[in-house]
């Protein structure tokens, strides 16, 4: 249980085992649920997608990967397999959300304030991921409810009836929110380059 633990506490200090024969079938990984091979796949399948999900919500990487590691204990905790992949990854993706809201809520985070992390390097980067930085700061900046759809479809691939399961919302309503959330983000990429014209 210690070295799961280490595992779960320090990923990136640990290496990992490398799968060989391609991906495992879920079958295979419920069967070893709780064991170490069953944390290691939950670590390679899910973390970055996790990591990226609660940054979208605390708009800080060491905060988005300690709720990560919060969410990845509570998978712990849990004591029972799943029945699906798909409800796997719902419930990792749901609590992954309910954690960083929980974060947002905290009086920590309401009397903090965070340091900025640029550095004169900065100015230095590629035009191309400057325009990637610029859409993501774009889709930070969306309201809760659009940003949250806008993520989940575009960066994670899910379809509307597969949001709509994880946000608890219609498939109408995850919709709309897709639409006037892209709505949002070009009135605010194209009113930012209007000038230049």
């Amino acid at each position: 249980m210690y070295y799961i633990q280490k595992i779960i506490l320090f990923p990136r200090g640990y290496p990992r085992p490398r799968a060989t024969g391609g991906n495992k079938m879920y079958s295979e990984t419920a069967a070893e649920y709780g064991t170490d091979s069953y944390i290691h796949y939950v670590l390679d399948t899910y973390s970055q997608t996790l990591i990226r999900l609660c940054y979208t919500y605390v708009h800080n990487i060491c905060d988005a990967e300690d709720i990560t590691q919060d969410v990845l204990v509570a998978l712990l905790k849990r004591g029972r397999p799943f029945d699906s992949p798909e409800h796997e990854k719902a419930w990792l993706l749901r609590t992954a959300m309910n954690k960083s809201k929980n974060h947002l809520r905290s009086g920590w985070v309401k009397r903090t304030v965070p340091l900025e992390e640029r550095d004169s390097s900065a100015n230095d980067e590629a035009s191309e991921a400057d325009e990637k930085n610029q859409v993501m700061d774009a889709v930070l900046s969306l309201p809760e409810k659009y940003r949250t759809v806008i993520h989940l479809f575009y960066y994670n691939g899910y379809s509307i009836n597969e949001i709509s399961a994880i946000v608890g919302k219609k498939p109408a309503t995850v919709g709309t929110l897709l639409a006037r959330g892209r709505n949002l983000l070009k009135e605010m990429m194209i009113g930012g380059f209007d000038e230049d014209e």
